[in-house]
């Protein structure tokens, strides 16, 4: 009587039936109310039952951001099977591995991905292809199904990371975390059932941040999106009603310095994670109408376990201030455990801003482990405490701010540089749009900051010009001895890929 096990997929059950006739998705010339996105879902798992589907079963998607994407969010788990959505930007051999990794049993994808699907499906002996206009047909033949959740720990998806540092692993979710981590982004961004959400954020990358269930938890529109470019994300902007999309940083670099860019009618709230946003795009963002909120977390936390929490009383401060206050990854979201900063002894570090340490998280937000990885599962979380890999301080009001990823810190002489540090005083240049700093290789003290920039188009800057202007604002061995410019290297989720460069700065 006083428990029922918590599934995100109860959301669309939900708004089924309080928000029927509400339209629940738009996907180009597509319209589903919720009533229809409901039906479609449960089809989509009677399908999968006829195609001998079995509970625990998983089933891969291969898409870019779709209805058919969305769909799956729900019809997978009501058939009792497991998502595994794929990143359309990986090579078939990539796919092609994960798909083998997660041992699939049906793949389903987009028409644009015929010739890696085949691929993929010739090298999966067993694994049953499902085109999107097969898609159609099945659902159309199927009898809406629905399996009951026994266990809210069970597994409900698994979401390979981007493989930035090595070979992707399968990250496991379960359905209480889902639940718990789409409540938390919908309180947070204020959804409500007057909302739409573009999505502008991959819906692979951490199930969209848990946000393909949180939409539906408040009753908003699902905005699909096939391709992220700024002309289109402006188009809808000007024209979709958005009020909410989630972008990384270098989208949004992207967005705001765009020939589309123009202040907005109305206000529109944006949440980004990544690399902290810097005070020159919040400025230029917060006059086009963008409202930033700084989130933090990894696909091992469900997406966004960390959010830069707003006081009402800061906005009494300065431009400058707000943006540095806006730059600070924040705190535990409503549903997180304290995060906590700890040394190399698993000790908590001084709260004073300085003290540096590595981000340990647990709780329901954080995955049951990695799917077929036992070793990497406790190299992961030796005391029960996950490391992220990531360094930072604790500010004296409890909110942390990310100094760099362990692997990022620049050791020069024997003293620590901070590569987010010397890449917040470069991007301060009016001339920059994106920085991203690296150890290059050195004779005399080892290592040395190597920075690779893009300009803003049709500015010229010289190298020499904005190393005099990060030693300007740095410690002389903290400013790049050199800069290489040109577009930066970056995954499938914006992410700017770090290894690449560091390749490229051991070259001459």
């Amino acid at each position: 009587m006083s428990f029922e096990p918590l599934t995100p997929t109860a959301f669309l059950v939900r708004a089924g039936a309080v928000f029927a006739d509400r339209v629940a998705v738009i996907d180009e010339d597509r319209r589903y109310t919720y009533a229809q996105f409901l039906d479609r879902a449960l089809r989509l798992a009677g399908a999968l039952r006829g195609l001998a589907v079995e509970a625990g079963d998983r089933v891969a998607v291969l898409a870019p951001n779709t209805h058919v994407l969305l769909e799956a969010h729900y019809g997978v788990p009501f058939a009792g099977a497991v998502l595994v959505a794929l990143n359309p930007r990986l090579t078939a051999g990539d796919l092609t591995g994960i798909v083998r990794h997660a041992g699939a049993s049906v793949l389903v994808y987009d028409g644009d991905f015929d010739a890696v699907a085949r691929e993929i499906g010739a090298a999966n002996a067993g694994l049953r292809l499902v085109r999107a206009d097969e898609y159609e047909t099945l659902l159309q033949g199927a009898q809406p199904y629905r399996s009951a959740v026994e266990d809210e720990r069970a597994l409900l998806a698994i979401n390979y990371t981007s493989g930035t540092t090595g070979s992707p692993k399968g990250v496991m979710y379960h359905h209480r975390g889902a639940y718990l981590q789409a409540l938390a982004m919908a309180l947070h961004t204020k959804l409500d059932a007057s909302s739409r959400f573009l999505w502008t954020l991959p819906m692979f990358h951490c199930n969209g941040w848990c946000f393909t269930w949180g939409v539906t938890a408040a009753g908003a529109t699902h905005v699909c999106e096939r391709k992220v470019e700024p002309a289109r994300v402006w188009r809808h902007l000007a024209e979709s009603g958005i009020t909410h999309f989630n972008a990384a940083p270098t989208v949004l670099v992207m967005l705001a310095w765009h020939e589309s860019a123009q202040p907005l009618q109305g206000r529109v709230a944006v949440a980004t994670g990544g690399a902290p946003p810097t005070p020159a795009l919040l400025s230029r963002l917060a006059s086009l109408g963008m409202d930033v909120t700084h989130l933090y977390g990894l696909t091992e936390t469900f997406g966004p376990a960390v959010i830069c929490d707003w006081h009402p009383e800061w906005n009494a401060a300065s431009a400058e201030e707000q943006a540095r206050f806006k730059a600070r990854q924040g705190v535990g979201n409503v549903i997180a455990q304290r995060i906590r900063v700890v040394d190399s002894a698993g000790a908590d570090v001084a709260r004073d801003g300085t003290a540096l340490g590595e981000i340990a998280l647990r709780g329901n937000n954080v995955m049951l482990g990695y799917y077929r990885d036992e070793e990497a599962t406790r190299r992961a979380a030796p005391d029960g405490w996950f490391r992220s890999g990531d360094l930072a301080v604790v500010h004296p009001d409890g909110y942390l701010e990310i100094r760099d990823r362990a692997k990022d810190i620049i050791i020069s002489g024997g003293e620590n540089i901070a590569s987010i540090e010397v890449e917040r005083v470069l991007v301060s240049h009016p001339a920059v749009m994106e920085a991203a700093v690296v150890a290059g290789p050195d004779p005399v003290w080892g290592e040395v900051p190597v920075a690779f920039v893009t300009l803003k188009s049709g500015v010229v800057v010289s190298e020499q010009h904005l190393i005099d202007h990060a030693r300007a604002s740095l410690a002389h061995f903290k400013a790049p001895k050199r800069i290489v410019f040109g577009d930066l290297p970056k995954n499938a989720t914006g992410k700017i890929q770090k290894f690449v460069l560091r390749d490229r700065a051991k070259g001459p």
